[in-house]
């Protein structure tokens, strides 16, 4: 069966695409488009069809709209309310609506061929959990799913038997952990929908001096869900402009609001495993992108084993929505391969880039011996390699590698990217390796979906990647997996002694993440970057060897 899955409804276009079961490709329109989010003016802002995307798909499989069997669309509008009778303002929410229903028309004419009568509305929460339910390694597991809004619920708690879902709990809106996120964030001077991970950084600055009121604000329910009650933030801390300096009570806030999240989610996390005594737990949802949460979850929670999709946030529905309808279909729904499920370059394509771009460069026999050595003399590495990933962690294929040897890395990577100074970066380790430096956290941990803590007699070796409260948010490197990555990291470790290497992502500030040989360029001929090794080539920033 051939299941073409579509997120167009609130913000993070995206398509994927299953073949009898198998996940074949994935990719968001904001790589494409290269409108970050996917997000254009207001008020039209989330309603982006993935058809860039969604045609690449295809195009991966070498088959035509015409030959689905089906299209999943991440959310039902059967089942939608009016935004005010829920209680959330939103004046547009009528056109989203409207927009869900004619989606069916939208995509047949972005996709020629295309019967309309294929496309399938999935609910947008069944979506989520069939993202990380149907895709983990474990058949059988429980489901937490958390973000802003769906329909007309905000949470979904449930298990998976056999690959079918139970629905245990649901919360209704205006109640929503996602929202509440989303007010702090933009009261914090942020972007909402879009910049909550800085939130969580920037609780590592402050205390939980707030915790208190947010215990009155923020109650589980006792039946599987919660309530979230008005507050006055400014009855806390005064707003932050977006281009003011944030001071403590605004890292205080930030450290209440992410501390009680904390709590609630372990809340939710006992109620579900008291009905279900299962081992494993699955999340999906923008929230479950709080890797700090996640990782509490993992070491106080009841369960063994915790199972994030890397593309939780509703880029994820789009694979989600099409397992989902796989195996409603009969298909029984493979783990996801891995979150290199984007496009991809041969090197004779990439050397026509470089000859089209006019570039010096070289092929390199050893790229991650080259890689290594310019690591080693404290450069800054654009890595271009393989198919990019899904989600929005950068893994290995399309990062920005530095030294973690020099604390002053850090600063230089956020001026690299043109970002706030109190952002960590993450380390990146070869498995082998991970437990003798990392603790607290899972081991292995492939998607940088959990923080640890840094040994004590690291720290001073690797201050790059120590966050402020001496954690770091680690990606394991398994050389099974990335053999080419793994290989890096061995030579870097030759030549310094040290296994772990500074990633971040390849893109700058409100600019999605390099997809393309041409966004690798750009970037690479925009930013203080020593080194692009892209493919088997080497450009190198004139003077710099």
């Amino acid at each position: 069966m051939k299941v073409l899955g579509i997120n167009a409804i609130f913000h993070d276009p995206a398509a994927a695409l299953v073949v009898d079961g198998e996940t074949v490709a994935a990719g968001e329109e904001e790589r494409f488009s290269r409108r970050k989010h996917g997000k254009r003016p207001v008020p039209f802002s989330a309603w982006e069809l993935p058809e860039q995307a969604a045609r690449w798909c295809l195009e991966q499989a070498g088959i035509d709209a015409a030959d689905l069997d089906a299209v999943a669309y991440s959310f039902d509008p059967a089942l939608a309310r009016p935004a005010d009778s829920m209680g959330l303002h939103d004046p547009w929410d009528h056109l989203r609506i409207t927009y869900a229903r004619a989606a069916p028309g939208f995509l047949a004419t972005a996709l020629p061929g295309l019967d309309p009568g294929k496309v399938r509305y999935v609910p947008h929460h069944v979506a989520h959990a069939a993202s990380a339910g149907l895709a983990s390694p474990y058949a059988d597991n429980d489901v937490l799913v958390l973000d802003g809004r769906g329909e007309s619920v905000s949470h979904l708690a449930g298990r998976y038997v056999e690959g079918r879902l139970e629905i245990l709990a649901s919360q209704q809106l205006p109640h929503s952990l996602g929202l509440v996120f989303e007010d702090v964030t933009e009261h914090l001077g942020f972007l909402r929908s879009s910049d909550e991970y800085k939130v969580m950084a920037l609780a590592s600055y402050g205390t939980p001096r707030f915790l208190p009121e947010l215990r009155q604000t923020i109650r589980t329910s006792g039946d599987g869900g919660f309530r979230t009650y008005p507050v006055d933030w400014n009855s806390l801390v005064k707003a932050r402009a977006a281009d003011a300096e944030w001071t403590r009570d605004h890292a205080d806030l930030a450290a209440s609001l992410q501390l009680r999240l904390e709590e609630i989610l372990l809340e939710l996390a006992g109620w579900l495993h008291g009905r279900t005594r299962s081992d494993t737990l699955t999340l999906a949802g923008g929230v479950a992108l709080n890797c700090v949460a996640n990782t509490r979850l993992a070491a106080e929670g009841p369960y063994q084993r915790v199972w994030v999709q890397p593309a939780a946030g509703d880029a994820g529905t789009a694979l989600g929505g099409a397992l989902h309808v796989a195996r409603c279909d009969g298909d029984v729904p493979a783990p996801m391969p891995g979150v290199d499920l984007g496009r991809g370059w041969n090197d004779d394509e990439i050397e026509a880039w470089l000859n089209t771009a006019r570039v010096p460069y070289e092929r390199s026999s050893d790229v991650a011996a080259a890689v290594a050595e310019s690591l080693a003399n404290n450069g800054v590495v654009a890595w271009f390699q393989g198919r990019s990933e899904y989600g929005p962690r950068a893994l290995g294929h399309r990062s920005l590698l530095a030294h973690p040897g020099y604390a002053a890395n850090l600063e230089r990577l956020n001026d690299v990217k043109g970002r706030e100074q109190f952002r960590p970066v993450a380390p990146m380790v070869l498995a082998t390796r991970a437990a003798d430096i990392f603790s607290r956290g899972p081991l292995p941990s492939p998607y940088m979906l959990f923080v640890h803590d840094v040994d004590a007699a690291w720290r001073d070796r690797i201050p790059a990647v120590v966050h402020v409260d001496g954690t770091a948010r680690v990606q394991t490197v398994d050389a099974a997996d990335e053999p080419l990555l793994a290989s890096m990291l061995g030579e870097f470790e030759r030549r310094t002694g040290l296994p772990v290497v500074v990633n971040t992502s390849l893109n700058t500030a409100g600019r999605p993440m390099v997809d393309d040989p041409r966004d690798a360029l750009e970037c690479f001929g925009s930013a203080p970057v020593d080194l692009l090794a892209i493919g088997s080539f080497l450009v190198r920033r004139p003077g710099v060897r």
